[in-house]
């Protein structure tokens, strides 16, 4: 690392700690040559995921859009703004694992579903009207039908496993 006063190439790192939440390492370090005392950040860089749209138009994924129509879906449920930052970055991360750079946004909305299907019913049902762009009250039966549907499943499953 090159030292900003002197720029000669040897430093020690004095003290290291996780920074934005996990996501980077900051150090503090010292020149070997002159002492003088700096900072460094390091973070993974990550290739940027590219959105395809409806319309076919491609642009850069936006986790901060993703939040805010989040926010808009949940308004008055009573779920944090705290938990939705925690799905916005769940699904960001599974988008990172991925072999591919490209994703669907219906892909994306499908995530999204997924995480709101455990946690609000009447969440779920707000973005699922947007997002699958409902055209009638048909549209959201069918929609809560399917809920209602997994929602069985999934007791079904938890009834039958083995106690233990």
């Amino acid at each position: 690392m090159q030292c900003p006063s002197c720029q000669h190439t040897d430093s020690r790192v004095l003290e290291s700690r996780a920074a934005d939440s996990g996501r980077s390492v900051r150090r503090r370090r010292e020149c070997l040559n002159c002492d003088y005392r700096f900072t460094t950040y390091e973070r993974v860089e990550t290739v940027p995921i590219t959105v395809i749209k409806r319309n076919g138009n491609r642009e850069t994924f936006n986790p901060s859009k993703l939040l805010h129509g989040l926010l808009r879906a949940c308004e008055k449920t009573g779920l944090e703004p705290a938990r939705l930052e925690g799905v916005v970055e769940e699904i960001e991360l599974q988008l990172q694992q991925r072999n591919s750079r490209e994703v669907s946004s219906s892909e994306i909305g499908e995530l999204v579903l997924q995480q709101l299907s455990g946690m609000s019913e009447v969440a779920y049902v707000r973005f699922a009207s947007v997002y699958r762009q409902f055209q009638g009250i048909s549209d959201f039966v069918a929609t809560l039908e399917g809920l209602g549907n997994t929602k069985a499943t999934k007791a079904r499953h938890k009834s039958l496993a083995p106690v233990g």
